[in-house]
């Protein structure tokens, strides 16, 4: 399906990804507590050290969001860049981008649980509760997909011009793309509001290079 016409027109995919992040955000703010608790327990991104972990969570974690304005900056930007990128790419190979790019930023951000889990474990003065906390960390959100999509629109269209809210000023997608990703890598190390940064840079990463791939195969040109 596709949403409106002209410069608002929504092609299938990326549509339909904005309706089943809403229904799934809905499901979990609507339905009783017990339900959306096993909803969370389901589908978010478990560190698997906490016995929590299951095979599907690298998929299911980026429809699940944590509240209103998780969701709404996540599917705005999805709309925002993701409806060019589809056009660019076809429906078929944006979806495997997307997708990709989500998986790739859980994995990684499972990489840097394990990293913090056995730091933590190596140190006798840490307390069990602390060490139970680094165990039963969990993701949630298409923060890392939607942090692929911004990276391709860098490389896409590298000299379109972004203007941004805060700070009121028009940036190239280039340089865009560049400053978010130091400012999440540079939050990342300094360990910052307890957000996934290093799983929106693994995001980037894995769209990188699956980008590359398709360049180097002379599916797409850049």
């Amino acid at each position: 399906m596709a949403i409106a016409n002209g410069a608002f027109r929504t092609p299938p995919v990326v549509a339909n990804l904005l309706i089943i992040n809403i229904l799934v955000f809905l499901a979990e703010i609507l339905l009783p507590g017990r339900i959306s608790n096993a909803l969370l327990e389901f589908g978010a991104l478990s560190f698997w050290k906490g016995g929590d972990f299951h095979i599907w969570q690298p998929l299911t974690y980026m429809f699940l969001h944590a509240n209103f304005g998780h969701i709404f900056f996540n599917m705005f930007a999805l709309w925002m860049f993701g409806r060019g990128l589809e056009y660019d790419l076809g429906s078929r190979r944006f979806l495997t981008y997307y997708i990709v790019c989500g998986i790739g930023a859980g994995l990684i951000q499972l990489g840097v649980n394990w990293i913090e889990y056995a730091a933590a474990a190596a140190d006798p003065g840490v307390p069990p509760a602390l060490l139970a906390r680094y165990a039963h960390t969990y993701t949630i959100g298409a923060s890392g997909a939607v942090f692929g999509l911004l990276l391709a629109f860098g490389l896409l269209h590298p000299n379109n011009v972004i203007m941004l809210v805060f700070p009121p000023i028009a940036l190239k997608a280039k340089w865009f793309v560049v400053i978010y990703g130091v400012i999440e890598l540079v939050a990342g190390i300094s360990g910052r509001g307890g957000v996934a940064h290093f799983a929106h840079l693994g995001g980037m990463l894995f769209g990188w290079l699956l980008l590359w791939y398709w360049k180097k195969k002379g599916w797409i040109y850049y």
